[in-house]
C-alpha cells in the first residue's frame, strides 16, 4: 500500500502543534519553579499544587481516554461474540472517578503526599514501597504499549506507513516534551488533544452513517456473518462472572494508577480534588460515546461493497484494527485522517501521564528515600528525565507484538487491581494495617492472581474455577477470578494485620520475634496530622478554576 502523502503531512503537522504546546509548557514550569518556595522536582510531580480545576478537569479525562479506551470500546462493540453489553470501558471509568472522588481524592491530598506510594512509605518503610512498585512499573510499561499499538495498527492502515515507524515516532514526540516539562507540558497538551479527539471522533460520525455500506443499525443483525447475537450482544447467565470481573477490574483497578493521584494531589485544595474526579466522570463516559457508534456502524457493515470485501474483518482476525478499517473504508479520505489524528491526540495524551507517573514514583519513593537522600533539586529532575525515557523506550518494545489492543488493555490493569487496589483501600481505611498484613496481602493477591493463569501471556491456569472453559485450545476462566484474588488479598491484609496487633498487643508473642520493628515504630512514632481546617479553606477560596 502506497503512503498517503498528504495524510501523513497532516499528521506530522499535528505532532509539531503537540510539541510547540509541550515547549510552552516546559517555559511555564520554569516560571513556577522560580516562584515555587517548596521542592523543584515536585513542579515536575504535581505542578507545585497549583493546576487550575479546568486543566485538572480536561487531564484527567485526556489519560484516561487512550488509545486502548478508542479502539478496545470500538473492537468490543463490533466483535459479534461481545457488543454493546462487553463495552465496559465508558461506564466503568465513569464509575473509577466517581469513587476516587467519594473515597480516595480527600484522603490523599489532605495529607500533602506527592505520589501514590508516600503512605506506603510512611506506614510500611522503604523495603514494601519498593516491592509494591513493581506491579505499579509493569502495569505502567503494559499501557504503553497499549496505546502505541493501537496508534501503530491505525496508522498503517490509514496512510500505509510502517506500524514499526510510527510508534517510534509517536513515542519520541510524547517522550520528548513530557522530558522538558513535566506535569504542565503533560497537562496542556492533553486540553488541546482531548478537544482534538471529542471533535474529530464525532465528525467522523455523521459521515460513517451516510455511507452505503452502511445499513440502519436495526438491519446489522444478519450482517454480522455467521453470528446470532447483533451489535447489542447477548450477556448469559453463565457469562455473568466474567463481565462482573471485567467491569471491577477496570472501575476499582483505575484507583491505582499513579497517574489518577498525579491529578488529585496537583491540585490545590482536597476539595478541588474531588471536583475534578466528579467532573472528570461526566466527560470521560461521553468521550466514550464515538467510540460504540464506530462500533455500530462498523458491525451494521456490509463489507462486500467496501474495498476490504469479505470475509468480514471479525473472520479475519482483523477486530483489534476495526476502528482504524472503518475509518478508511466508511469515510472519506480527509475524515480518515482526522480519525487517525483523533488516535494520536489518544496515545499521546495518555503516554505522556504515565511515563511522568512511573518516573514520579521511582525518583520520589526509591531514588531519593532509599537511593539518594541527599540528592539535589537538580539531580532528582534528572532522575525524572532518564526515568521518562526508560519507560517510554520498554512499552515501546512491547508495543510491536500483535496482541489484541483490548487484551493489553484489560492486562495493564490486571495486577494493579489483584494486589495494589486492595493495599491502598487498607493503607487509607483501615488504621491498624501494618507492614506484616501488607506483605501478606501483596502474596496472596499475587499467587492467587498468577495460579489463575493469563492466555495473552501464555501462563496456564493452577487454579481451575467453576464454570472454566476450552476455547482454542486454551483455558478460559468465567469465574471472577481476579475479584477472589483481589478479596483474598484485602481479607489478608485486614487479618494479619489485626492478629499480630492484638497478639503483640497484649503480650502473646515477645518483642522479639517482631523482625521488622513493626510495633517498635508504632509506638515511637505519632499519629497522622489532621489537616488545618483554616489552612484547607484558605486553599478553597484561592482555587482557580
Amino acid at each position: 500500500m502506497a503512503v498517503d502523502v498528504p495524510g501523513l503531512v497532516s499528521v506530522i503537522v499535528f505532532y509539531f502543534c503537540i510539541l510547540a504546546i509541550g515547549f510552552w509548557g516546559s517555559r511555564k514550569a520554569k516560571k513556577v519553579e522560580k516562584t515555587c518556595v517548596g521542592p523543584k522536582s515536585e513542579i515536575s510531580i504535581i505542578g507545585g499544587r497549583n493546576i487550575s480545576v479546568l486543566v485538572g478537569i480536561f487531564t484527567m479525562t485526556a489519560t484516561w481516554v487512550g488509545g486502548g479506551y478508542i479502539m478496545g470500546t470500538a473492537e468490543t462493540v463490533y466483535s459479534p461474540t461481545q457488543g454493546l453489553v462487553w463495552a465496559l470501558g465508558p461506564p466503568a471509568f465513569a464509575i473509577n472517578f466517581l469513587l476516587g472522588g467519594l473515597f480516595f481524592a480527600r484522603p490523599m491530598r489532605s495529607k500533602r503526599y506527592v505520589t501514590m506510594l508516600d503512605p506506603f512509605q510512611n506506614r510500611y518503610g522503604n523495603i514494601f514501597t519498593a516491592t509494591i512498585m513493581l506491579p505499579a512499573l509493569f502495569s505502567d510499561v503494559l499501557w504503553v504499549a497499549c496505546i502505541l499499538a493501537a496508534l501503530g495498527g491505525t496508522m498503517s492502515i490509514i496512510l500505509g506507513m510502517s506500524s514499526t515507524l510510527s510508534i517510534i515516532i509517536s513515542a519520541a514526540v510524547s517522550i520528548i516534551y513530557t522530558f522538558l516539562g513535566g506535569l504542565y507540558s503533560v497537562a496542556y497538551t492533553d486540553i488541546f488533544q482531548l478537544c482534538f479527539i471529542f471533535v474529530s471522533l464525532w465528525l467522523c460520525v455523521p459521515f460513517m452513517a451516510l455511507s452505503p455500506a452502511v445499513t440502519v443499525i436495526s438491519q446489522t443483525l444478519p450482517l454480522n456473518q455467521s453470528h446470532e447475537h447483533a451489535w447489542i450482544g447477548h450477556l448469559e447467565l453463565r457469562d455473568a462472572g466474567k463481565w462482573v470481573d471485567e467491569m471491577l477490574l477496570l472501575a476499582l483497578g483505575g484507583l491505582s494508577y499513579q497517574s489518577l493521584y498525579q491529578r488529585i494531589l496537583s491540585a490545590a485544595s482536597s476539595a478541588q480534588a474531588q471536583v475534578t474526579c466528579f467532573a472528570a466522570a461526566g466527560t470521560v463516559f461521553i468521550t466514550g460515546i464515538p467510540s460504540v457508534v464506530i462500533g455500530v456502524m462498523a458491525a451494521g457493515a456490509d463489507w462486500n461493497q467496501t474495498a476490504y470485501g469479505l470475509p468480514p474483518p471479525f473472520e479475519r482476525g482483523d477486530a483489534g484494527k476495526i476502528l482504524p478499517l472503518a475509518l478508511q473504508q466508511l469515510t472519506p479520505p480527509w475524515v480518515a485522517v482526522l480519525g487517525i489524528g483523533a488516535v494520536a491526540a489518544a496515545v499521546m495524551s495518555s503516554m505522556d501521564s504515565v511515563l511522568l507517573s512511573s518516573a514520579s514514583m521511582f525518583t520520589q519513593n526509591i531514588y531519593k528515600a532509599t537511593l539518594r537522600k541527599k540528592a539535589s533539586e537538580r539531580e532528582l529532575q534528572w532522575v525524572i528525565r532518564i526515568s521518562v525515557l526508560l519507560v517510554g523506550l520498554a512499552g515501546m518494545g512491547l508495543a510491536f507484538g500483535d496482541d489484541s489492543v483490548a487484551a493489553l488493555w484489560f492486562l495493564s490493569g490486571d495486577l494493579l487491581y489483584c494486589v495494589i487496589f486492595p493495599q491502598l483501600v487498607c493503607v487509607l481505611h483501615f488504621q491498624r494495617a501494618n507492614t506484616y498484613g501488607a506483605f501478606s496481602g501483596f502474596v496472596v493477591g499475587l499467587l492467587l492472581r498468577v495460579l489463575s493463569g493469563e492466555p495473552v501471556l501464555g501462563i496456564p491456569p493452577v487454579l481451575l474455577y467453576p464454570g472454566w472453559r476450552e476455547e482454542n485450545n486454551q483455558i478460559r476462566q468465567y469465574f471472577p477470578y481476579r475479584t477472589v484474588a483481589m478479596l483474598s488479598s484485602v481479607i489478608s491484609i485486614i487479618a494479619v494485620s489485626w492478629l499480630l496487633d492484638l497478639m503483640f498487643d497484649r503480650q502473646l508473642i515477645p518483642e522479639s520475634w517482631d523482625l521488622l520493628q513493626v510495633f517498635e515504630k508504632e509506638n515511637e512514632t505519632e499519629e497522622d496530622e489532621e489537616p488545618d481546617a483554616c489552612e484547607e479553606m484558605n486553599q478553597v477560596l484561592k482555587t482557580k478554576f
